[in-house]
């Protein structure tokens, strides 16, 4: 995470995001709920996912009448659990030298604590699927004998991670811990501490539960859902809180509107009103810069492509005279323009080959999740359609609308031209980073019919290199 994505934590929990609410106040829930859906991608879940479990983790709180400061923190906890998820991307890829995304979403409904036939299922189907038999074969026995150190790595990764972006971010020390120990286990069995029972704190045991009763609610109904948390119970679960989800359920409580076309707006009225956080512009700037990160964390190839795309970007921008506020609209873009690239496989973010016409198609999915992603937040819908436009061509043969000409914004055409910039001068794993001289050789070559002139003269003309 950057130095400048820190905000300083007072002594009271959450105060970083405090400011005097307004009508024009911009609520700290609508923003995490919001981009918590390019997390659920990460996670191979719909989105919504992190959203879903929020509101049912927090009816199980009101069930046990958790007191409001606990409910606070249990809320962000809840949102943010999967904050860390980019950050073992890639080591999961290598490790199966299979699809990621597939394999976290699928590990989901597996009870990779118990040895039988769905964990054996499970690695039949996700390692090293694309390998020939005998290597395949091999692979699977590497996998086998390094499975409880290998897993105790990866959710370690996610962990730390996680739980220090929330630090960063000013959440609460209870809401870092609680992201921390999410995958710790009622029977100590879980990761990364082997914490037991009521070591494990309440936000992080509960949250666990809330994902899990999510995922088999969305795969396979709500009776799968009570049945998997039952099964758990006591090994995975605190049988306290597994009575308190199953009491709801039988009252008619635990699944309503879980499916309903407005889950932001319904997962913000289950914000406690005494914690509620709301946000200025440098605690926006500060949350763009941390989803940046996590974004730019998928992959090794990517490490602060997001910062140097929005470095060109708004150099270009003042080389144009743009007034301030619209240098910092362009820079939120900037930062959050590949967020829809989360849903991407590292087998093919990290394919050292050319890729094949199937995997192009799936890489030019990530704008139309950017866009799906930031449309949802009244504070970026104003620059949803620019910041997923960032792959777009004047010749109308960019991705992922096709869009041509005077169809293109100028913001759009800056963003184009920034972030082919940093894509050109990173090394990738199919070539080391080409030096200054070779990248704007190149980008001269695709304007003025793909690039935009303009743009590229201003960005050459700045040398800030």
């Amino acid at each position: 995470m950057s130095p400048t994505a820190s905000v300083v934590v007072s002594s009271q929990a959450n105060q970083a995001f405090r400011h005097p609410e307004s009508k024009q106040s911009i609520r700290v829930s609508e923003l995490i709920s919001a981009l918590s859906y390019a997390l659920d991608i990460t996670e191979g879940r719909p989105m919504g996912h992190s959203v879903r479990s929020c509101l049912l983790g927090m009816r199980i709180a009101g069930q046990l009448g958790l007191p409001v400061e606990a409910k606070a923190d249990l809320y962000y906890t809840l949102l943010m659990k999967d904050a860390g998820c980019s950050s073992n991307s890639s080591r999961l890829y290598h490790i199966l030298n299979a699809d990621d995304i597939r394999a976290k979403g699928d590990v989901k409904t597996t009870d990779w604590t118990k040895v039988g036939w769905e964990s054996l299922h499970y690695a039949i189907t996700h390692v090293a699927t694309e390998m020939p038999f005998a290597e395949r074969v091999w692979r699977l026995i590497q996998v086998a004998a390094t499975q409880q150190r290998d897993s105790c790595e990866l959710v370690k990764i996610r962990c730390e991670r996680g739980s220090s972006i929330a630090r960063k971010l000013g959440f609460s020390e209870s809401v870092a811990e609680g992201i921390h120990s999410l995958d710790e286990h009622w029977n100590g069995e879980g990761y990364p501490s082997g914490l037991k029972n009521k070591e494990i704190p309440l936000a992080s045991n509960l949250a666990n539960l809330a994902q899990t009763l999510e995922v088999f609610w969305a795969a396979r109904g709500p009776e799968a859902a009570i049945e998997a948390a039952e099964t758990r119970s006591g090994r995975w679960f605190d049988p306290q809180l597994v009575h308190a989800a199953k009491s709801l359920a039988k009252e008619g409580q635990l699944w309503i509107r879980l499916d309903s076309q407005e889950l932001i707006t319904e997962v913000m009225s289950q914000e406690p009103a005494e914690g509620r956080l709301t946000a200025d512009d440098a605690t926006i700037d500060n949350i763009c810069l941390a989803f940046a990160d996590i974004i730019d964390a998928k992959t090794p190839f990517t490490f602060q492509h997001s910062n140097g795309v929005a470095d060109a970007a708004v150099l270009i921008g003042k080389a144009f005279g743009m007034p301030q506020g619209e240098v910092n609209k362009l820079r939120r873009a900037a930062l959050l323009h590949d967020i829809g690239k989360l849903g991407v496989s590292n087998a093919i973010l990290e394919k050292p080959g050319k890729l094949t016409a199937e995997e192009f198609a799936e890489v030019r999915k990530h704008p139309y999740f950017t866009y799906e992603i930031l449309r949802r937040i009244p504070a970026f819908a104003d620059f949803s359609t620019d910041a997923a436009a960032h792959h777009e061509k004047l010749n109308g043969k960019g991705y992922w609308r096709g869009i041509s000409g005077d169809e293109i914004s100028q913001p759009a055409r800056i963003l184009a031209v920034a972030d082919v910039f940093d894509a050109l001068s990173a090394k990738r794993p199919y070539r080391d980073a080409l030096p200054l001289e070779k990248v704007f050789s190149i980008m001269r070559e695709e304007a003025p019919q793909a690039l935009d002139w303009p743009c590229l003269a201003a960005l050459m003309e700045a040398k800030p290199f």
